[in-house]
């Protein structure tokens, strides 16, 4: 959501450019290409891809944008982060969201802690609910700039306590993927592509901090249609080319209401904003400058339903309404669809 203009990102694999679909290959109805047309004056969008029901069902791509360009996805990749942290308590390696994160990162802690630390979980670091200081918005750059993002994260202030009130920040997230690196003892991007191995998903690049770690959170790159896929997932169940790849428990908890932000009143869960959008369970990550990934669940006769939107990230999008017309766009397209 926060964390300011891009910082200049290096692409671990060459941007694919693959010509988006033009109108006429479009599978969605007629309404929704009127809504899909009429999302061109948008000036920050750059691609919408959209799946229902087992298929791609359109992938749009605006001014000199395909839907296949890796961009900066930003916060929405804290959805990603979240998906991660559910496989590695499926396969042992956390004991569960409650485990406390100074069991993992012990190495890291401050020299005299606050005791609240103590009690700073895996599932407090998803949904914000540390307690500590933020690390995002006017506190993002000289975290970034410190020599050690872990060490500064876990030494922060504590200005509540665990459980609290939402304070978003990307040091939390940050601190779940080094928590991955060290459960594991292998990479985040490299846990991600064994265990998100979903057709059509790929991260194309992606910051680390001065030791090496992938940046939980942010600056992550991957094109519209791999962020569409990612979301299918999850509007399957989990389910993705006949395998299982995020336990379906997992799902449930991540959408289950903990806390709600502070700036929009949005209820919020493990990496997952909670909406309802025409009647329908919404859940959505959010990334600055309006990158967004809605997934809502089969309800009754509606299928299950997954759009990803894209936009310029060196722009803002709540302060501005762009979020709220991006809202508006996705809320238009559930209806339609």
């Amino acid at each position: 959501m926060t964390s300011g203009p891009s910082r200049r990102l290096i692409l671990a694999a060459p941007a694919i450019l693959i010509a988006s679909r033009v109108r006429g290959q479009d599978a969605v109805p007629g309404q929704a290409a009127v809504i899909l047309d009429d999302a061109a004056h948008l000036s920050q969008l750059r691609a919408i891809a959209i799946w229902s029901g087992g298929q791609e069902l359109a992938a749009r791509g605006y001014g000199r944008w395909t839907p296949d360009r890796p961009t900066n996805i930003k916060s929405a990749s804290k959805s990603v982060i979240s998906a991660l942290a559910g496989i590695a308590i499926a396969r042992g390696l956390f004991s569960g969201a409650d485990q406390p994160v100074a069991t993992i990162l012990r190495g890291d802690l401050p020299d005299d802690p606050d005791p609240r630390l103590a009690r700073v979980t895996i599932g407090n670091l998803l949904s914000m609910q540390t307690g500590m200081e933020r690390k995002s918005g006017a506190n993002y750059g000289q975290w970034v700039n410190s020599a050690n993002w872990v060490r500064s994260a876990l030494a922060a202030p504590f200005v509540g306590d665990p459980g609290g009130p939402m304070l978003y920040s990307t040091a939390s997230t940050h601190l779940v993927s080094a928590a991955l690196t060290r459960a594991s003892g292998r990479t985040t991007l490299d846990l991600a592509r064994d265990w998100l191995r979903i057709p059509g998903f790929q991260i194309a690049g992606w910051e680390r901090d001065p030791q090496g770690i992938y940046l939980g959170g942010n600056e992550m790159a991957m094109s519209t249609r791999a962020l569409m896929a990612f979301g299918a997932t999850y509007a399957s169940g989990g389910m993705a080319g006949g395998r299982l790849i995020i336990p379906e428990g997992w799902i449930g908890q991540s959408w289950r209401r903990r806390t709600q932000s502070a700036f929009t009143g949005a209820g919020y869960g493990y990496g997952w904003f909670l909406a309802r959008m025409a009647g329908r369970a919404v859940n959505y990550g959010w990334g600055y400058g309006g990158q967004m990934i809605y997934v809502a669940p089969a309800t009754g006769s509606r299928p299950p339903l997954a759009i990803a939107m894209t936009s310029d990230s060196d722009q803002p999008s709540g302060a501005t309404g762009y979020r709220n017309r991006l809202h508006a766009l996705a809320e238009r397209l559930v209806a339609a669809l």
